[in-house]
C-alpha cells in the first residue's frame, strides 16, 4: 500500500530542509516552503550550486518569522517583512518576481556569513511567481521559489534501486533521500520509479497532477551535512536514468486545490500514462 513517509520544507531556498508531520498545501506548494531566497547585488538567486555551505544553513519557523543558524555566526531571530517593507525585483530563472526585503540585520548576517553582499527576501502574498505555461493545469498556477514547480515527489525504492547500483560500482556510498530535496516521500512502491508512470494521485485530500519528471544537478551531490560535495548520485544516475541530456529522479506536482497532508496518509494513483 502507498502511503507518505515523509513530508519535507526549505524554508529559505538552499538552507536545510525541515522534516515535518503535516504541512499545508497551497497553490503555491507547502506552506512555508521556499517562501524565502538569498540575491546577490543583481537581484538573482543563489542556491547551492554556487554556494554548497547553504546546506549548513538551519532554519527554524517563529511566531513572527524564521530563525537561522549557521557556523561560526550567533543565531539570529528574522522577522516577516511587513506591509512598508522595501521591495525590489528578485530573479529566480527566467522569472522577475517583486519581493519585500529581511532586515538590515538580516543582510548583515548572511553576508558576513557568505563573505559577499547579499540580502535576504520573502515571497509574500503579493508576490506572484507563474509555473512554466507549458506544463501549467490553470492560468493561474503559481509557485514558490522552488526550481519549478510546487511540490516534488520522490519514493523510497527508487533511492533503494540506486543505491543498489551505487553499492555495485567503484565508490560504494549510497546516499540519504535529502540528496533530492523531495517535499513528498512515498513508501509501498512495488518497483522501483513506478512514480515514472503515474498522473494523477490522491495524498490526504488534495489531487495532485504530475506534470513532468525532475531533472538533477548538482546540488545532489552535496552532503547536505557537511557540505562536501562529491561525485554520487549523478555519476550511477547517469548510467541508468538519463533522457537527452538530463538525469531524472523525482516527480513534480501541482496541486488541484489547498488542503493537508499528513505522514502516514494513504497514497491512490487515480490516473496513469498513457504509454505509446
Amino acid at each position: 500500500m502507498l502511503s507518505v513517509s515523509e513530508l519535507c520544507i526549505y524554508p529559505i531556498k538552499g538552507g536545510r530542509g525541515l522534516s515535518v508531520p503535516e504541512a499545508q498545501v497551497e497553490r503555491r506548494g507547502l506552506t512555508a516552503d521556499r517562501r524565502w531566497m538569498l540575491i546577490d547585488d543583481e537581484g538573482r538567486f543563489l542556491s547551492q550550486r554556487g554556494h554548497p555551505k547553504l546546506a549548513l544553513l538551519t532554519v527554524t519557523r517563529t511566531a513572527h518569522g524564521l530563525r537561522v543558524h549557521a557556523p561560526g555566526r550567533s543565531p539570529l531571530d528574522i522577522a516577516t517583512p511587513g506591509a512598508d517593507a522595501a521591495r525590489r525585483p528578485v530573479v529566480i530563472w527566467d522569472d522577475v518576481v517583486d519581493a519585500p526585503l529581511a532586515s538590515e540585520a538580516a543582510q548583515a548576517w548572511f553576508s558576513a556569513w557568505l563573505e559577499q553582499s547579499v540580502q535576504l527576501c520573502h515571497m509574500d502574498t503579493k508576490a506572484h511567481r507563474p509555473v512554466d505555461p507549458d506544463y501549467a493545469l490553470r492560468p493561474d498556477d503559481s509557485v514558490s521559489f522552488a526550481d519549478g514547480y510546487p511540490l516534488l515527489l520522490t519514493s523510497e525504492a527508487s533511492l533503494g534501486e540506486l543505491n543498489t547500483r551505487i553499492e555495485a560500482g567503484p565508490v560504494p556510498t549510497p546516499v540519504p533521500m535529502d540528496r533530492f530535496r523531495p517535499n513528498v516521500v512515498i513508501a509501498g512502491s512495488e518497483q522501483p520509479f513506478e512514480e515514472d508512470t503515474w498522473l494523477e494521485v490522491q495524498m490526504g485530500d488534495v489531487l495532485f497532477t504530475i506534470v513532468k519528471p525532475c531533472a538533477r544537478c548538482v546540488v545532489t551531490t552535496i552532503d547536505q551535512q557537511t557540505g562536501v560535495q562529491g561525485k554520487e548520485p549523478l555519476r550511477t544516475l547517469n548510467t541508468f536514468r538519463r533522457a537527452g541530456r538530463k538525469v531524472l529522479f523525482g516527480m513534480n506536482l501541482i496541486p488541484s486545490r489547498a488542503g493537508t497532508l499528513r505522514v502516514g496518509d494513504p497514497v491512490t494513483v487515480k490516473r496513469r500514462r498513457v504509454r505509446g
